[in-house]
């Protein structure tokens, strides 16, 4: 029973901690959010005398000149103030000039107030003016750097008990916080410049506007910040800008592609940064950078240094919802994954037990296995096409890459030592052998079975240097098909495309380098011309798209399932149209030519540059010119390019020079046939400008840049004859065939791109 109680009151005194330091951190972040004093010695009574249970509490300022100590009380919308001096003949005086706390039980008890010091006074007059009876008094100095700058006073508690201990103990604490709160707020007053001087200097707001955001966020318990950008519409490029000049660091905007720092967060607490408003962001220069938003808050300051013992810091100032969404973003994209931090400090624990990398997976919430789930979970929701796990030798971080839209972003680092149990993890998802280091292997992993998602990667594992491994998984996204009139083709390339791929027989190819979206445009075809009547055969590696009404196999090389047996099996299945994934041999590439002489359709892709580098490249792959000569309907060559942000780009009318070099990069012979827009006052184009959807790059997203050779008389004379790669790209623009560059010209005149990106996917 005895025991009983001493657990119960254990488990009480534990909560009243809980809600203590609850309080008090609520407290103090009213306390820095404060843009002047008043709101210190004014708005703050209610929270502080619910938190040490008083009836009354006043806080003083110093007012060095005159060595006094000032008070503010509002009545109404009127202001007054008191003074007292800073002596022994006040119990707060006292407690500022000593600089010691004072704790007295009964102010009226003249023989306590003399043994605490002989000169010592409670002034009655205050009692009696207001008719209040003081007997508890707990007197605490402000103090910063040995300098006093004020005093609280807590009258009275609401039991009617003495002031503990313990209370002393927390009203030192408070008593810290206000200490470099009004250090801060008279630095600011001797320099004449606060948080939002920038925007009054600027002419971005009026003294008058600010004031009454301040007041209205004040009222409304919400941040000044908050109501700049909601309410008056300041960019937060300029909140920032004023911000920096401020706290004179650099302001830091939220990006949702800033890679997740793990070996930074092993060992911080969500909560503890979420309610300090603080988070590291990564190493730069052997710095840790972290994102605070109050960097003159140097309780909060140090805190943060003792928690990176060792490691310079280098702090950046940045909006507290910016703060609260990198938390978001480092720690739990996923609902159902847990916390990166959590996952991090799990690794910590098992680093005895993954010395052996294979060790490790004999649990289902191994710390491993939901860092692998939480890299793929992550890189899927983000649209990205292929992930890149990276370790290097030593005690370096492995890294972890992933690719958006073509480009590769760091996602997140891995603390070094379990860079073979995260290697080890994706290989037993992909079946592959965990024990074969020197050897490249692939694999699939049907994610399905370990995180719920129906996602499906293509893992590759390679070799490297100091005895290491790099993994690199491609997210195959399963879906429809886009439909052709959704493929960016330009309006001549649409309707000639269109007019090949409906013809009875025939061969179709589309080309281009990996990830140029050729099985896509394979799939639209089919799409448009996948019709009951006719039997429609696939044979591709990984299947991807899925269609209804299509017969798809997926081919197994290490079986001897390869293109060429699939398209042999197909013409005993009495095919229409024949989809292949890739000619990549000889065999595959003559038995498509000849099952195209034979009355069928057959569509397929090759991994080269352009259309007309097409056709050499397959007659030198000893392809009977005749045969292909009568076979070819079209060459589909492609590329994808990044285009402006639609929720950003900016309209802009481009000077002459400009013009002239969009005009001399399509050819002015060409432009003037295909193009002709003439440079005048209307003419107007757009440029990246970079928002919060875009992460301030001013580009999102891929489009198509087609060039279509088609199979005309001239063209299949030119094949017959085995012409160089000039004369039939000659012939093929002459049969109206636009190349990569100049229809992605012609992108940058619709508004879509701008020729920075166009470049860097074409040649000349």
């Amino acid at each position: 029973m005895l025991n009983s109680n001493v657990n119960d009151d254990r488990v009480n005194n534990l909560k009243s901690e809980v809600i203590y330091r609850t309080r008090l951190q609520e407290i103090g972040n009213k306390i820095n959010a404060a843009s002047n004093l008043d709101e210190i010695l004014i708005n703050l009574e209610e929270d502080i005398t619910l938190l040490f249970d008083a009836v009354r509490v006043t806080i003083y300022i110093t007012d060095s000149k005159k060595e006094e100590l000032v008070s503010r009380v509002k009545s109404g919308e009127d202001i007054t103030e008191g003074r007292i001096r800073v002596s022994v003949e006040s119990i707060a005086g006292y407690a500022a000039f000593k600089q010691k706390i004072v704790n007295i039980k009964n102010v009226y008890d003249v023989n306590e107030l003399k043994t605490i010091d002989p000169n010592l006074k409670f002034d009655e007059r205050w009692d009696q003016k207001t008719r209040f009876k003081t007997k508890q008094v707990l007197a605490c100095p402000i103090i910063f750097k040995n300098q006093t700058m004020g005093a609280i006073q807590l009258l009275n508690r609401q039991n009617g008990d003495v002031f503990s201990e313990n209370d002393e103990h927390s009203v030192k604490e408070l008593s810290d916080i206000l200490g470099i709160a009004f250090y801060n707020q008279k630095r600011m007053e001797r320099g004449r410049l606060h948080k939002f001087s920038y925007l009054l200097e600027s002419n971005i707001i009026t003294q008058k506007e600010l004031d009454k955001v301040i007041a209205d966020a004040r009222q409304r318990n919400v941040e000044v910040e908050e109501m700049l950008t909601d309410e008056l519409k300041i960019a937060k490029k300029d909140i920032g800008r004023s911000l920096s000049k401020y706290y004179r660091i650099p302001f830091v905007n939220y990006n949702s592609n800033v890679p997740i720092p793990g070996e930074l967060l092993m060992g911080l607490k969500v909560p503890f940064m979420r309610k300090n408003f603080w988070v590291p962001l990564c190493l730069e220069e052997e710095k840790v950078v972290v994102a605070i938003d109050n960097p003159y808050d140097i309780r909060k300051v140090d805190d943060v240094k003792a928690l990176f013992p060792g490691k310079p810091i280098k702090f950046c100032v940045a909006l507290k919802q910016d703060i609260l969404e990198y938390v978001s973003l480092f720690t739990h994209d996923e609902k159902e994954m847990a916390a990166i931090d959590d996952i991090i400090s799990q690794l910590k624990e098992e680093a005895d037990e993954i010395e052996e990398a294979e060790s490790s997976f004999g649990e289902e919430d191994s710390a491993v296995v939901q860092l692998v789930n939480k890299i793929i979970l992550d890189a899927f929701e983000r649209g990205a096409s292929d992930i890149h796990v990276e370790p290097y030798p030593g005690k370096e971080s492995t890294h972890v890459r992933i690719r958006v839209d073509g480009n590769c972003h760091l996602y997140q680092t891995i603390p070094y030592n379990f860079k073979n149990a995260v290697i080890s993890r994706i290989k037993i998802m992909s079946d592959l052998d965990i024990a074969e280091r020197r050897k490249p292997q692939d694999g699939k992993i049907n994610f399905k079975k370990y995180g719920g998602k129906d996602i499906e990667l293509r893992v590759a594992t390679v070799p490297t240097q100091g005895g290491l491994e790099d993994v690199v998984m491609r997210i195959l996204h399963s879906g429809e098909p886009i439909p052709l009139e959704n493929m960016a083709f330009s309006e001549a390339n649409y309707k000639n495309f269109i007019s090949e791929i409906i013809k009875p027989y025939g061969i179709i190819f589309v080309c281009g380098p990996t990830g140029s979206g050729k099985t896509t445009t394979l799939h639209s075809a089919l799409r448009h011309i996948n019709k009951v009547d006719r039997k429609i055969w696939t044979a591709e590696d990984p299947v991807e798209i899925t269609q209804k009404g299509l017969r798809q196999v997926q081919v197994k090389p290490k079986i001897g399932f390869d293109f060429a047996t699939a398209m042999r099996a197909f013409l005993r299945a009495d095919p229409d149209i024949i989809m292949v994934g890739e000619m990549r041999d000889k065999e595959t590439t003559h038995i498509g030519i000849e099952a195209s002489l034979t009355g069928h359709l057959v569509l397929s892709t090759l991994h080269t540059n352009s259309a007309p580098e097409s056709i050499t490249r397959l007659l030198d792959m000893g392809m009977d010119p005749f045969n292909f000569a009568d076979a070819i309907l079209c060459i589909l060559a492609q590329r994808l390019v990044l285009t402006l942000c639609k929720d950003c780009k900016k309209p802009y009318k481009p000077d002459k020079e400009e013009y002239n070099e969009l005009v001399r990069e399509y050819g002015e012979e060409a432009f003037k046939q295909h193009v002709n827009i003439p440079y005048n006052d209307d003419l107007t184009l757009n440029k990246q400008e970079g928002c919060a959807v875009c992460n301030n790059t001013g580009y999102r997203g891929r489009m198509a840049i087609h060039e279509l050779l088609i199979g005309t008389d001239e063209m299949k004379n030119m094949v017959q004859g085995k012409s160089k790669i000039e004369d039939v790209r000659n012939q093929a623009i002459k049969d109206g065939m636009t190349t990569l560059r100049q229809d992605g010209i012609e992108k940058i005149f619709s508004g879509h791109c701008d020729l920075l990106q166009i470049r860097k996917v074409t040649l000349k």
